[in-house]
């Protein structure tokens, strides 16, 4: 969408000349480590100019005047100088190549290690903004692309790092001094040599715009194909019960052909990068060996110089091929640089900010409204005004949409109201620090999430700093301690991914016993019955009554047999609150609840 009245096209223009500069920002990662850098900057020098001296001493091995012709039957003092120098070159050109092999390996080490160190400290960074990003972030991002950006993007970041980026100062330096040593050695030469550059370089400009389209285009569709893979494997039960595994297969195999033709069409463009590249550079070192014998016939060039000239020329053709084939991978590393970029600038939850909550869980709703950031034209809530005493359990019934979860997310402050306030303890929300808030409130949902895990890890989740004793009479109190012990492995049971392991019934009761260890002052019940069975709805309502006593609870019910012991039951229709009162008082109002319970009761 354009901004400040830019169009689309503009805005295009003006994010995309931004992003150098955006992916430049990364370097920030190493700066804690300059250090170790600028020593592997230096030994990358060091060994460029090492690898320079081959073609240098090859013409100096060619300067040792008429080798071939030496009588070794007769061999004169001259002609012992002659061997002498040529055994010196040998000696020096493995020194060099000693030399050179040391710096090598100093480079590609300190490099390696600052690299590593650097995307430790960026995954970390992004985790951690993820992790504090708030409700609405993950709203409008799906989960795939975000793990594609934290696996891929960094992948390729990484190589960029630790090999093209070295590679490419390389052979930069190589540019650089076999241009000045040509130059130097034939001046007529050079100009024929490097006649063909500015066409190279406008080629680069070209073909590196281009390039970078369609490697940004590559990166966004192999993010919806993660993000396909990821949705098909986590509702892989929803997939088979559907019967719907060639449906999955068919989105699956249309993203990743987009990602072959959009990868086949960049290869086609940097193929015909280097193509030309070689074809010129090639045809151009054609030219000047033509011209170079012309000039030693003619006595205008010694063999030795034009030897030296030769080996130049093909480090410098083979240095500007090597950038032509790096500055596809340089491109393609910045626009997923560029994007994890755009992830550390997202705007966090403010953690760190405000009071420290110590709730006694009065909860005050005081012209509340709300909508979505993502649908801002649907008011979920409109005008909500509910105060709540401590201890008081409060029961939010109503219709599918009428805006009970999005009730339960603002008191978690996931979201904060479009107009009103909450308030905690008689103040508003927004004054307490995010972190110390919600560590005074717990949520059982009606999908029990759990991690890959052990039980006993999954209720510690509560208070991680919890004593097994601690854990094991949260799981009494939640019921959970009957199953855990029949298990052979007790609290160590390994519950699967997501739980997969333990029945619905177990997992709540799971979720309970972590809200239990954490002992919070406001408690949110949401629809934690409603998907079980007669049996452990009994064990889990009775676990539930337990977790309840003295703390301020919202329960949202479908099934109002649960809620009628309810202290205030609040009905929603519309995201309005059309009743309020116990189950007693909203029979005889014969109202919205009235009907819902002759609907369920009959």
């Amino acid at each position: 969408m354009a901004k400040f009245g830019r169009s689309e096209k503009e805005e295009k223009i003006k994010l995309e000349k931004g992003a150098f500069k955006k992916a430049m920002r990364v370097f920030r990662f190493i700066k804690p480590y300059q250090g170790v850098f600028i020593i592997g900057l230096f030994f990358l020098l060091l060994s460029s100019i090492t690898t320079l001296g081959f073609p240098y001493l090859i013409g100096e091995l060619f300067g040792t005047k008429d080798v071939s012709q030496i009588d070794l039957s007769s061999i004169d003092k001259n002609s012992i100088e002659k061997l002498d120098n040529i055994n010196i070159v040998m000696l020096l050109l493995f020194g060099v190549f000693l030399a050179n092999a040391v710096f090598s390996f100093f480079r590609i080490y300190l490099f390696s290690v600052v690299t590593e160190k650097a995307l430790r400290d960026l995954r970390n960074e992004a985790f951690r903004k993820l992790i504090y990003s708030p409700i609405s972030f993950f709203d409008k991002n799906k989960t795939g692309e975000l793990t594609s950006r934290i696996a891929t993007d960094v992948s390729l970041l990484q190589e960029m790092l630790t090999t093209t980026l070295a590679e490419f100062i390389r052979q930069w330096v190589t540019i650089i001094v076999s241009i000045a040593v040509i130059a130097y050695t034939s001046v007529k030469l050079s100009v024929i040599m490097l006649s063909i550059v500015p066409v190279v370089l406008i080629l680069v400009i070209i073909f590196g715009k281009a390039i970078k389209k369609l490697s940004k285009q590559s990166q966004d569709a192999a993010a919806e194909s993660n993000s396909v893979l990821s949705e098909a494997l986590t509702g892989i039960k929803v997939v088979k019960a559907f019967a719907n595994e060639q449906f999955e297969i068919f989105r699956y195999k249309k993203s990743t052909e987009e990602i072959k033709d959009l990868s086949i069409k960049g290869a086609v463009w940097r193929g015909l990068f280097a193509s030309f590249i070689i074809i010129g550079l090639f045809g151009s070192v054609s030219i000047v060996i033509w011209q170079g014998m012309v000039m030693v016939n003619l006595g205008e060039l010694q063999m030795s110089e034009f030897i030296r000239f030769i080996f130049f020329t093909v480090f410098l053709g083979a240095s500007f091929g090597g950038v032509g084939a790096m500055f596809g991978t340089i491109q393609k590393s910045i626009g997923a640089t560029e994007r994890l970029m755009d992830l550390m600038e997202q705007t966090t939850e403010p953690f760190k900010q405000g009071k420290t909550a110590q709730l006694k869980g009065k909860v005050d709703f005081q012209n509340v409204w709300f909508h979505y950031e993502t649908r801002p034209d649907v008011q979920v809530l409109k005008n909500i005004n509910l105060e709540v005493q401590s201890g008081e359990s409060v029961a939010l019934v109503g219709p599918s949409g009428a805006g009970k979860s999005t009730f339960a997310s603002l008191l978690l402050r996931f979201y904060e109201p479009t107009k009103g306030a909450i308030l905690f303890d008689n103040v508003n929300g927004k004054e307490f620090d995010l972190t110390s808030l919600r560590s005074n409130m717990a949520i059982v949902p009606q999908e029990v999430i759990l991690f890959a895990g052990t039980i006993k890890e999954n209720i510690a989740y509560g208070k991680p700093e919890a004593t097994e004793q601690e854990i094991t009479e949260a799981a009494q109190k939640a019921n959970a301690m009957e199953f855990i012990q029949n298990f052979p492995d007790g609290l160590g049971t390994m519950v699967g991914d997501r739980g997969v392991q333990l029945s619905g019934g177990q997992k709540q009761r799971i979720a309970i016993a972590r809200a239990v260890l954490k002992n919070p002052k406001i408690l949110i019940l949401d629809e934690a019955t409603s998907s079980l069975d007669s049996e452990s709805e009994k064990l889990v309502q009775d676990a539930l009554d337990k977790l309840m006593q003295g703390r301020t609870t919202f329960v949202i019910a479908h099934r109002l047999s649960t809620i009628k012991n309810a202290d205030k039951i609040v009905v929603l229709e519309k995201g309005e609150i059309v009743e309020t009162g116990t189950h007693q008082e909203l029979i005889e109002n014969e109202g919205m609840y009235a009907k819902l319970c002759a609907i369920q009761f009959g």
